[in-house]
């Protein structure tokens, strides 16, 4: 199990987000995340990171089998935890093309980008003028969606959080996205070769298009709800809403 999370309760400013949140995902898995605005999903990624304003006041979060729940985000970014954040802040004062170079490891003194990242932010649109600029400054939305995944390509995470990929994106970009998560993933590789997983955030589900995710999950009030096949419980959700996933988690209850 790469990541497993037991029992989770989690506050936020004195107020219960998550309550009794239990879930895991293996090595080579990737899961998806739905639920309506407000029930608790970026919570849960956050929690996930280890941010201070987040206080876990029940339960735990392994990552490799070990408990990660009183780390700090540095020591869980170090052991292979990666995220791409749906409304990142901009950094005035340091260039893309800096940002790479720290996250791939390379030395700040060296120039030039490796021969294999400058490849890499040349396919995702990024020409040299565009690596000189403050990271997200001035960035379009477009801009910052494959900014995130650049930077994440750079740093080559075990397991990686995706907020919204298909959000405030035209067709275009999402497709471009969709091809390097599918790597970030490695859906390039065979089903038993796959070690890295990820888990998505989305509220349409139009990225699960150009990505196949192994389950879904429905978060709703801080619980979730249901989890199962993505295919069925997308269409579900676009049937009736989410609130058909409620009356699904009733029933559960019941029998």
């Amino acid at each position: 199990m790469l990541l497993e999370i037991k029992d989770l309760a989690v506050e936020v400013s004195g107020r219960q987000v998550l309550k009794d949140i239990n879930l895991s995902i293996k090595a080579g898995e990737t899961h998806v995340l739905l639920g309506p605005n407000g029930s608790g999903k970026s919570t849960l990624f956050m929690s996930i990171l280890g941010f201070p304003k987040y206080n876990v006041t029940n339960g735990s979060i392994f990552f490799k089998g070990e408990d990660i729940t009183e780390l700090n985000t540095t020591e869980r970014v170090k052991k292979g935890i990666g995220v791409s954040f749906q409304n990142p802040p901009a950094i005035r004062g340091v260039s893309m093309k800096d940002l790479l170079k720290v996250e791939s490891g390379q030395s700040l003194k060296e120039e030039k980008l490796t021969p294999k990242m400058y490849k890499l932010a040349q396919k995702l649109k990024f020409n040299d003028d565009f690596l000189k600029r403050d990271v997200n400054l001035g960035f379009s939305g477009g801009e910052v969606k494959r900014s995130e995944i650049l930077q994440l390509l750079a740093q080559k995470p075990d397991f990686t959080m995706f907020d919204e990929p298909d959000s405030g994106v035209d067709i275009e970009n999402v497709e471009l996205l969709a091809e390097e998560i599918n790597i970030l993933l490695d859906k390039d590789k065979k089903h038993r070769q796959r070690k890295r997983s990820g888990l998505l955030i989305t509220h349409l589900g139009y990225i699960l298009n150009f990505v196949n995710a192994d389950i879904a999950h429905v978060l709703m009030d801080g619980k979730i709800a249901c989890s199962g096949n993505p295919d069925e419980i997308l269409a579900d959700v676009r049937k009736e809403g989410f609130k058909g996933c409620v009356e699904c988690a009733k029933c559960s209850t019941k029998s």
